[in-house]
């Protein structure tokens, strides 16, 4: 061999060395697996995280809380963090799949608003805390309605045939088409339910399509009148489009939360809890806040911290006492089954 390969020999040794070295480096490095909605943070606070904390962070994203349950139910994969709504908390805590959070590694945990902390479906947030509040209601195209739009019947009037997304969520839907005929979001009578799902056919002839994030872009860009949507997507969708109001119908509708919680099985529960502890800060959720435009932070120094035009933005952030009637969705146990048939029906060819 002579000198100049002997010398080219020792220099892709010494590479293949090093990226040895730095393979088992990266495979020894603390993990923590993240579950959450689609678009529901600020990634720069996630590179923020690992860079404070030398956690790396797998981030998988959902569309919707029936989605994240059969992931956490049947999947090999296992999560460390995962962001459900209520009901569907409820559901994890009855079906023992959370573990109790560890309150001494959250101490930003005392920067929430007290008013959205102990709610029926986790009294004293054993299992949960609030990531992201909001409420559910109509968005009007303004240049495409022909009368006044403040009930969820609207969403029934033959003349918008064509013109109407309902929300692709079988919980959502079938809680509009209940708040329409005067029931409770979370009935549990049987003929009320039943009575849900003739209604929700009936108006299928008129739904333009059932969306879910697919609607703001339908909306936005004004190819229908109207579209039941959450406040924080209609907060985006009204700055985007100045034609577009966000509507809550009279007969009241759901107030939501969206919770960090830690699944049973979770790898890295310890560094579960600084990730929930981080995303409380004040500067962090302020970040998150202003990303997710329209998703309310349920933390005041977060508030103050953002721009005054979206502290200020009455869909965002309305004065809870002057809203109708609002509801939080509870988890309908032994009606899943119903709920499901139902939406298999209404949403059959």
């Amino acid at each position: 061999m002579n000198m100049m390969k002997w010398i080219k020999w020792i220099a892709a040794l010494t590479l293949l060395v090093g990226l040895t070295g730095c393979s088992s480096a990266s495979s020894s490095r603390e993990t923590l697996h993240v579950y959450n909605w689609g678009d529901y943070v600020d990634m720069e606070t996630i590179r923020q995280f690992e860079e404070e904390t030398g956690i790396r962070v797998i981030y998988d994203t959902f569309a919707s809380n029936e989605d994240l349950y059969v992931k956490l139910k049947k999947s090999n994969d296992i999560y460390d963090v995962v962001v459900p709504s209520e009901y569907m908390v409820e559901r994890l805590i009855r079906e023992d799949m959370l573990m109790p959070l560890d309150y001494d590694l959250i101490p930003n945990s005392k920067k929430l608003d007290k008013r959205i902390l102990n709610m029926d479906y986790d009294p004293g947030n054993r299992y949960s805390l609030p990531y992201f509040w909001g409420t559910l209601g109509i968005v009007a195209n303004t240049k495409r309605i022909h009368s006044d739009i403040d009930s969820w019947s609207d969403l029934w009037d033959p003349g918008y045939k064509d013109e109407i997304i309902m929300y692709n969520s079988q919980r959502d839907s079938i809680a509009v088409a209940l708040k329409m005929l005067g029931y409770s979001m979370n009935t549990r009578d049987l003929s009320q339910l039943e009575e849900a799902g003739e209604a929700l056919i009936a108006q299928k002839p008129l739904v333009y399509a059932y969306l879910a994030d697919e609607g703001r872009d339908v909306m936005s860009q004004g190819d229908a009148a109207l579209s039941v949507m959450y406040s924080g997507d209609a907060a985006m969708m009204c700055r985007e489009n100045k034609n577009l109001k966000y509507i809550l119908p009279k007969e009241g509708t759901n107030i939501w939360y969206d919770s960090f919680a830690v699944p049973k099985n979770a790898k890295n529960p310890k560094a579960a809890m600084k990730f929930i502890n981080f995303m409380s800060r004040p500067d962090i959720a302020a970040k998150n806040a202003a990303y997710s435009v329209g998703y309310a932070t349920p933390i005041p120094e977060a508030i103050e911290l953002l721009p005054r035009s979206l502290r200020e933005d009455p869909i965002a952030y309305p004065d809870i006492d002057q809203l109708p009637p609002l509801e939080v969705y509870r988890d309908p146990r032994d009606l899943t089954r119903v709920y499901d048939r139902i939406w298999t029906e209404v949403t059959a060819e």
